[in-house]
């Protein structure tokens, strides 16, 4: 593709648009982040209480993520190799990041399998596997902003550069080699 710049023809590096792919592609960047996120929270709030003494504790909410991923992989990934569900209770940080990247991992295999169906079907969600993508992206940045703010309230808020790294979607994009 060619664009017009101050009255010259410059070439521009341009990949073409697939809309599979770029599903795929969020849903891979989507777990990026929450990875990163778990690399950035500090080790101090890992399993502070929350404030009130209710609710999930870090490690809880992001086991709780994973879990969820599991239902979902158990209902309609039959004859995939699921991921074991996490004990939110005594799970390490090293569990969850193993935990989520394979659990990521089955669902994003789930999301190309669905979207090479003519109806783009996941089973026992609806509308379709576009939808499921929402789902999961959107039940996943709720949590991450849950995490952000019970590390704020237990005195280990993120570091600035990290807290605005949760939006670099590009940055993440890229890390992940889709350039």
């Amino acid at each position: 593709m060619y664009i017009q710049k101050t009255g010259e023809l410059m070439a521009k590096k341009v990949r073409a648009f697939e809309l599979k792919q770029a599903l795929i592609e969020a849903y891979a960047v989507n777990e990026r982040m929450n990875q990163y996120l778990l690399e950035n929270v500090d080790d101090r709030a890992w399993r502070a209480a929350p404030p009130g003494g209710k609710g999930r504790t870090i490690a809880e909410i992001f086991a709780h993520i994973h879990n969820v991923r599991h239902m979902w992989l158990v209902v309609a990934a039959k004859g995939l190799p699921i991921p074991e569900k996490l004990n939110r209770a005594s799970c390490s940080r090293q569990d969850v990041k193993k935990g989520l990247a394979r659990s990521a991992e089955c669902c994003a295999h789930l999301l190309a399998a669905a979207l090479e169906k003519p109806d783009a079907a996941v089973k026992q969600f609806r509308p379709d596997a576009a939808g499921f993508l929402g789902y999961l992206i959107a039940h996943d940045a709720h949590h991450r902003g849950q995490i952000c703010m019970l590390a704020r309230q237990a005195g280990y808020a993120l570091p600035k550069k990290a807290d605005f790294g949760l939006w670099e979607w590009g940055t993440h994009w890229k890390e992940l080699g889709y350039l």
